[in-house]
Protein backbone atom coordinates (compact mmCIF):
# COMPACT_ATOMS: atom_id res chain seq x y z
CA UNK A 1 0.00 0.00 0.00
CA UNK A 2 2.83 2.27 0.92
CA UNK A 3 3.98 1.63 -2.74
CA UNK A 4 1.17 2.07 -4.24
CA UNK A 5 0.59 5.82 -2.18
CA UNK A 6 4.22 6.60 -3.27
CA UNK A 7 3.59 5.69 -7.05
CA UNK A 8 0.54 7.63 -7.18
CA UNK A 9 1.89 10.81 -5.06
CA UNK A 10 4.90 10.64 -7.58
CA UNK A 11 2.43 10.51 -10.61
CA UNK A 12 0.74 13.16 -9.37
CA UNK A 13 3.62 15.51 -8.72
CA UNK A 14 4.62 14.49 -12.36
CA UNK A 15 1.09 15.95 -13.16
CA UNK A 16 1.56 18.61 -11.47
CA UNK A 17 5.02 19.69 -12.27
CA UNK A 18 3.19 19.09 -16.09
CA UNK A 19 0.97 21.22 -15.83
CA UNK A 20 2.90 23.84 -14.62
CA UNK A 21 5.19 23.67 -17.60
CA UNK A 22 1.93 23.92 -19.97
CA UNK A 23 0.50 27.06 -18.03
CA UNK A 24 3.83 28.70 -17.96
CA UNK A 25 4.36 27.95 -21.77
CA UNK A 26 0.82 29.61 -22.26
CA UNK A 27 1.76 32.82 -20.11
CA UNK A 28 3.94 34.23 -23.00
CA UNK A 29 4.36 33.73 -26.83
CA UNK A 30 6.81 35.36 -29.50
CA UNK A 31 5.55 37.84 -32.16
CA UNK A 32 7.94 38.48 -35.44
CA UNK A 33 7.86 41.00 -37.43
CA UNK A 34 10.02 43.70 -39.46
CA UNK A 35 10.79 45.90 -36.87
CA UNK A 36 11.05 49.58 -36.57
CA UNK A 37 8.11 51.97 -36.43
CA UNK A 38 5.87 49.25 -37.90
CA UNK A 39 6.51 47.02 -35.31
CA UNK A 40 6.26 49.51 -32.70
CA UNK A 41 2.55 50.15 -34.21
CA UNK A 42 1.87 46.17 -34.28
CA UNK A 43 2.66 46.02 -30.52
CA UNK A 44 0.72 48.85 -29.79
CA UNK A 45 -2.53 48.44 -31.96
CA UNK A 46 -2.40 43.96 -31.60
CA UNK A 47 -0.05 42.87 -28.46
CA UNK A 48 -0.84 44.77 -26.09
CA UNK A 49 -4.78 44.56 -26.16
CA UNK A 50 -3.60 41.23 -26.36
CA UNK A 51 -1.98 40.72 -23.59
CA UNK A 52 -4.62 42.74 -21.42
CA UNK A 53 -7.50 40.56 -22.96
CA UNK A 54 -6.15 37.21 -22.14
CA UNK A 55 -3.21 37.83 -20.15
CA UNK A 56 -0.79 36.67 -22.26
CA UNK A 57 2.77 38.29 -22.99
CA UNK A 58 3.76 38.93 -26.45
CA UNK A 59 7.73 38.89 -26.65
CA UNK A 60 8.62 40.67 -29.69
CA UNK A 61 11.45 39.88 -31.50
CA UNK A 62 12.56 40.85 -35.60
CA UNK A 63 13.16 41.34 -37.87
CA UNK A 64 11.34 38.47 -39.74
CA UNK A 65 14.26 36.24 -41.23
CA UNK A 66 13.09 33.29 -43.77
CA UNK A 67 16.11 31.20 -43.51
CA UNK A 68 15.89 31.49 -39.84
CA UNK A 69 12.03 30.62 -40.28
CA UNK A 70 12.60 27.32 -42.66
CA UNK A 71 15.62 26.05 -40.30
CA UNK A 72 13.37 26.46 -37.21
CA UNK A 73 10.63 24.69 -38.53
CA UNK A 74 13.03 22.08 -40.33
CA UNK A 75 14.73 21.19 -37.18
CA UNK A 76 11.88 21.10 -35.12
CA UNK A 77 13.06 23.68 -32.38
CA UNK A 78 10.77 26.69 -33.53
CA UNK A 79 10.80 29.70 -31.44
CA UNK A 80 8.15 31.68 -32.63
CA UNK A 81 4.29 31.69 -32.81
CA UNK A 82 3.13 34.33 -34.86
CA UNK A 83 5.77 36.10 -37.84
CA UNK A 84 5.30 38.98 -40.50
CA UNK A 85 5.88 37.43 -44.13
CA UNK A 86 5.56 38.65 -46.89
CA UNK A 87 2.59 37.25 -49.35
CA UNK A 88 4.31 35.48 -52.13
CA UNK A 89 6.43 33.54 -48.87
CA UNK A 90 3.31 32.84 -47.01
CA UNK A 91 2.49 30.77 -49.99
CA UNK A 92 4.99 28.64 -50.78
CA UNK A 93 5.62 28.40 -47.11
CA UNK A 94 1.74 26.74 -46.73
CA UNK A 95 3.07 24.49 -50.05
CA UNK A 96 6.22 23.24 -48.69
CA UNK A 97 4.52 22.47 -45.25
CA UNK A 98 6.31 24.96 -43.31
CA UNK A 99 3.38 26.25 -41.34
CA UNK A 100 0.31 25.93 -39.82
CA UNK A 101 -3.28 26.09 -40.94
CA UNK A 102 -5.34 28.54 -39.57
CA UNK A 103 -7.91 28.27 -37.02
CA UNK A 104 -11.25 29.73 -38.60
CA UNK A 105 -13.32 28.78 -35.37
CA UNK A 106 -10.67 31.66 -33.57
CA UNK A 107 -10.35 33.63 -36.89
CA UNK A 108 -13.36 35.49 -38.48
CA UNK A 109 -12.42 34.78 -41.87
CA UNK A 110 -15.60 36.44 -43.20
CA UNK A 111 -14.53 39.93 -41.99
CA UNK A 112 -11.00 39.74 -43.87
CA UNK A 113 -10.81 41.04 -47.10
CA UNK A 114 -10.87 38.14 -49.45
CA UNK A 115 -7.39 39.05 -51.32
CA UNK A 116 -5.78 38.72 -47.83
CA UNK A 117 -6.61 35.08 -46.12
CA UNK A 118 -5.85 31.88 -47.17
CA UNK A 119 -6.51 28.38 -45.51
CA UNK A 120 -2.74 29.02 -43.85
CA UNK A 121 -2.03 32.65 -43.52
CA UNK A 122 -4.51 35.95 -42.82
CA UNK A 123 -3.57 39.52 -43.49
CA UNK A 124 -1.39 41.71 -41.69
CA UNK A 125 -1.55 44.95 -43.38
CA UNK A 126 -2.02 46.13 -47.43
CA UNK A 127 0.96 48.52 -48.44
CA UNK A 128 2.08 50.10 -51.94
CA UNK A 129 5.51 50.40 -52.62
CA UNK A 130 5.94 54.25 -53.30
CA UNK A 131 8.70 56.06 -54.92
CA UNK A 132 10.21 58.85 -52.47
CA UNK A 133 12.51 61.39 -52.13
CA UNK A 134 14.27 63.76 -50.06
CA UNK A 135 13.63 67.05 -50.76
CA UNK A 136 16.52 68.49 -49.06
CA UNK A 137 18.98 66.54 -50.93
CA UNK A 138 17.13 67.23 -54.63
CA UNK A 139 15.90 70.66 -54.46
CA UNK A 140 13.34 71.65 -56.73
CA UNK A 141 13.65 69.06 -58.27
CA UNK A 142 10.70 66.21 -58.02
CA UNK A 143 10.85 62.88 -59.14
CA UNK A 144 7.64 61.36 -60.26
CA UNK A 145 8.04 58.29 -62.14
CA UNK A 146 10.03 54.96 -61.80
CA UNK A 147 11.85 56.24 -64.70
CA UNK A 148 13.04 58.56 -62.44
CA UNK A 149 14.67 56.59 -59.99
CA UNK A 150 16.83 55.63 -63.05
CA UNK A 151 17.86 58.69 -64.74
CA UNK A 152 20.87 59.27 -62.71
CA UNK A 153 21.45 63.03 -65.12
CA UNK A 154 18.43 65.07 -63.94
CA UNK A 155 18.71 63.15 -60.56
CA UNK A 156 22.02 62.62 -59.08
CA UNK A 157 22.95 60.65 -55.92
CA UNK A 158 22.63 57.27 -54.41
CA UNK A 159 18.99 55.85 -54.61
CA UNK A 160 17.55 52.81 -52.44
CA UNK A 161 15.72 49.26 -53.04
CA UNK A 162 15.01 46.79 -51.21
CA UNK A 163 17.43 44.28 -51.07
CA UNK A 164 15.37 40.72 -50.95
CA UNK A 165 14.65 38.89 -53.57
CA UNK A 166 10.63 39.49 -53.96
CA UNK A 167 7.70 41.41 -55.70
CA UNK A 168 9.05 45.10 -56.28
CA UNK A 169 12.31 46.19 -57.55
CA UNK A 170 12.22 43.79 -61.55
CA UNK A 171 8.79 45.18 -61.96
CA UNK A 172 9.77 48.61 -60.78
CA UNK A 173 13.26 48.32 -63.52
CA UNK A 174 10.74 46.99 -66.42
CA UNK A 175 8.27 49.75 -65.72
CA UNK A 176 10.60 52.10 -65.94
CA UNK A 177 11.89 50.62 -68.87
CA UNK A 178 8.68 51.17 -70.60
CA UNK A 179 7.17 47.71 -70.28
CA UNK A 180 2.97 48.56 -69.64
CA UNK A 181 1.57 47.57 -66.54
CA UNK A 182 -0.56 44.67 -68.05
CA UNK A 183 2.29 43.44 -69.95
CA UNK A 184 4.63 42.55 -66.93
CA UNK A 185 3.70 39.00 -66.33
CA UNK A 186 5.62 36.32 -66.36
CA UNK A 187 8.24 38.99 -65.72
CA UNK A 188 11.53 39.77 -68.42
CA UNK A 189 14.21 39.00 -66.29
CA UNK A 190 17.23 39.55 -68.75
CA UNK A 191 15.51 43.39 -69.49
CA UNK A 192 15.08 43.67 -65.69
CA UNK A 193 18.56 42.97 -64.67
CA UNK A 194 19.79 45.30 -68.02
CA UNK A 195 17.92 48.24 -66.93
CA UNK A 196 19.21 47.67 -63.12
CA UNK A 197 22.90 47.47 -64.41
CA UNK A 198 22.47 51.04 -65.95
CA UNK A 199 22.43 51.96 -62.00
CA UNK A 200 24.27 49.25 -60.03
CA UNK A 201 26.69 51.57 -58.87
CA UNK A 202 23.99 54.21 -57.78
CA UNK A 203 22.10 51.60 -55.45
CA UNK A 204 22.62 51.62 -52.02
CA UNK A 205 20.37 48.60 -50.86
CA UNK A 206 17.95 48.50 -47.95
CA UNK A 207 16.62 45.13 -45.82
CA UNK A 208 14.29 46.35 -43.33
CA UNK A 209 11.72 49.33 -43.51
CA UNK A 210 13.65 51.06 -40.27
CA UNK A 211 16.90 51.14 -42.67
CA UNK A 212 15.05 52.51 -45.54
CA UNK A 213 13.84 55.38 -43.40
CA UNK A 214 17.24 56.33 -41.88
CA UNK A 215 18.89 55.83 -45.59
CA UNK A 216 16.13 58.60 -46.63
CA UNK A 217 16.37 61.07 -43.95
CA UNK A 218 19.82 60.85 -43.61
CA UNK A 219 20.40 61.83 -47.16
CA UNK A 220 22.62 58.84 -47.81
CA UNK A 221 20.23 58.00 -50.42
CA UNK A 222 18.54 60.63 -52.25
CA UNK A 223 15.71 58.83 -53.40
CA UNK A 224 14.48 55.32 -54.19
CA UNK A 225 11.40 53.12 -53.38
CA UNK A 226 9.68 52.60 -50.13
CA UNK A 227 6.89 51.16 -48.39
CA UNK A 228 4.31 53.75 -48.24
CA UNK A 229 3.49 53.57 -44.22
CA UNK A 230 7.46 54.24 -43.42
CA UNK A 231 7.28 57.39 -45.50
CA UNK A 232 4.22 58.03 -43.79
CA UNK A 233 6.23 58.29 -40.13
CA UNK A 234 8.89 59.78 -41.32
CA UNK A 235 6.63 62.86 -42.46
CA UNK A 236 5.07 62.30 -38.98
CA UNK A 237 8.44 62.68 -37.07
CA UNK A 238 8.81 65.73 -39.06
CA UNK A 239 11.36 64.96 -41.39
CA UNK A 240 10.82 66.73 -45.05
CA UNK A 241 9.81 63.82 -47.98
CA UNK A 242 8.62 63.61 -51.25
CA UNK A 243 6.30 60.74 -52.43
CA UNK A 244 4.53 59.77 -55.69
CA UNK A 245 2.32 57.68 -55.83
CA UNK A 246 2.15 56.95 -59.77
CA UNK A 247 2.08 53.36 -60.55
CA UNK A 248 2.28 52.45 -57.14
CA UNK A 249 2.74 48.70 -56.64
CA UNK A 250 0.26 46.96 -54.20
CA UNK A 251 0.91 43.97 -51.93
CA UNK A 252 0.32 42.78 -48.70
CA UNK A 253 1.67 41.26 -45.71
CA UNK A 254 0.69 38.36 -44.20
CA UNK A 255 0.95 36.25 -40.31
CA UNK A 256 1.67 33.08 -40.06
CA UNK A 257 2.22 30.18 -37.46
CA UNK A 258 4.77 28.23 -37.96
CA UNK A 259 4.60 24.34 -37.54
CA UNK A 260 5.55 23.34 -34.66
CA UNK A 261 4.93 26.54 -33.35
CA UNK A 262 5.38 26.13 -29.05
CA UNK A 263 2.36 28.23 -28.74
CA UNK A 264 -0.23 27.46 -31.40
CA UNK A 265 -3.45 28.33 -29.52
CA UNK A 266 -2.19 31.42 -28.26
CA UNK A 267 -0.94 32.08 -31.72
CA UNK A 268 -4.46 31.66 -33.23
CA UNK A 269 -6.38 33.76 -30.52
CA UNK A 270 -3.31 36.54 -31.79
CA UNK A 271 -4.34 36.50 -35.00
CA UNK A 272 -7.85 36.76 -34.20
CA UNK A 273 -6.85 40.16 -32.17
CA UNK A 274 -5.25 41.05 -35.06
CA UNK A 275 -7.21 40.80 -37.88
CA UNK A 276 -10.11 42.13 -35.69
CA UNK A 277 -11.99 45.09 -37.16
CA UNK A 278 -10.90 47.68 -34.24
CA UNK A 279 -6.73 45.60 -34.64
CA UNK A 280 -6.67 46.78 -38.18
CA UNK A 281 -8.11 50.16 -37.31
CA UNK A 282 -6.09 51.00 -35.16
CA UNK A 283 -3.18 49.73 -37.03
CA UNK A 284 -4.26 51.89 -40.43
CA UNK A 285 -4.10 54.67 -37.81
CA UNK A 286 -0.60 54.54 -36.84
CA UNK A 287 0.88 53.48 -39.98
CA UNK A 288 -1.16 54.92 -43.26
CA UNK A 289 -0.98 50.98 -44.24
CA UNK A 290 -4.94 49.63 -45.17
CA UNK A 291 -6.68 47.36 -43.42
CA UNK A 292 -7.40 43.88 -44.14
CA UNK A 293 -10.44 43.50 -42.14
CA UNK A 294 -13.67 45.10 -44.17
CA UNK A 295 -15.58 46.61 -41.09
CA UNK A 296 -12.12 48.51 -39.98
CA UNK A 297 -13.10 51.43 -42.14
CA UNK A 298 -16.10 52.61 -40.23
CA UNK A 299 -14.13 52.67 -37.73
CA UNK A 300 -11.77 55.14 -38.50
CA UNK A 301 -12.26 59.32 -39.42
CA UNK A 302 -11.83 60.40 -43.13
CA UNK A 303 -8.81 61.89 -42.34
CA UNK A 304 -6.56 58.76 -41.65
CA UNK A 305 -8.56 56.84 -44.84
CA UNK A 306 -7.32 59.31 -46.95
CA UNK A 307 -3.26 58.53 -46.46
CA UNK A 308 -4.23 54.55 -47.48
CA UNK A 309 -2.98 53.29 -50.83
CA UNK A 310 -6.44 52.40 -51.79
CA UNK A 311 -6.89 55.96 -51.74
CA UNK A 312 -4.71 55.84 -54.62
CA UNK A 313 -6.30 53.47 -57.11
CA UNK A 314 -5.51 55.09 -60.34
CA UNK A 315 -2.57 53.83 -62.09
CA UNK A 316 -2.11 51.35 -59.30
CA UNK A 317 -0.36 48.05 -59.71
CA UNK A 318 -1.09 44.96 -58.07
CA UNK A 319 1.89 42.74 -57.54
CA UNK A 320 1.33 39.02 -59.08
CA UNK A 321 1.76 36.40 -55.86
CA UNK A 322 0.97 33.81 -57.29
CA UNK A 323 3.84 34.25 -59.88
CA UNK A 324 6.36 35.05 -57.36
CA UNK A 325 5.22 32.24 -55.20
CA UNK A 326 5.74 29.51 -58.04
CA UNK A 327 9.16 31.61 -58.95
CA UNK A 328 10.78 32.69 -56.03
CA UNK A 329 13.66 30.58 -55.15
CA UNK A 330 14.33 30.37 -59.19
CA UNK A 331 14.47 34.42 -58.88
CA UNK A 332 16.27 34.25 -56.10
CA UNK A 333 19.21 32.28 -57.38
CA UNK A 334 19.75 34.62 -59.77
CA UNK A 335 19.41 38.12 -57.67
CA UNK A 336 21.76 37.24 -54.99
CA UNK A 337 24.31 35.84 -57.85
CA UNK A 338 24.13 39.50 -59.74
CA UNK A 339 24.37 41.52 -56.67
CA UNK A 340 27.54 39.95 -55.81
CA UNK A 341 28.65 40.42 -59.22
Amino acid sequence: MKTLKMILAAGAASLCIGLGAAGAQAQSMVFTSWGGTTQDAQKAAWAEPFTAATGVKVQQDGPTDYGKFKAMVESGNVAWDVVDVEYDFAVKAAQDGLVEPVDFSVVKRDEIDPRFVTDHAVGSFYYSFVLGYNPDVLGDKAPKSWADLFDTKSFPGKRTFYKWSAPGVLEIALLADGVAPDKLYPLDLDRAFRKLDTIKGDIVWWGGGAQSQQLLASGEAALGMFWNGRLHALEQSGTKVGVSWEQNLTAADMLVVPKGAPNKDAAMKFLAQATSAKGQADLAAATAYAPVNVKSKDLMDAATVATLPDQHAAGQINLDMAYWAANRDAIAKRWYAWQTQ
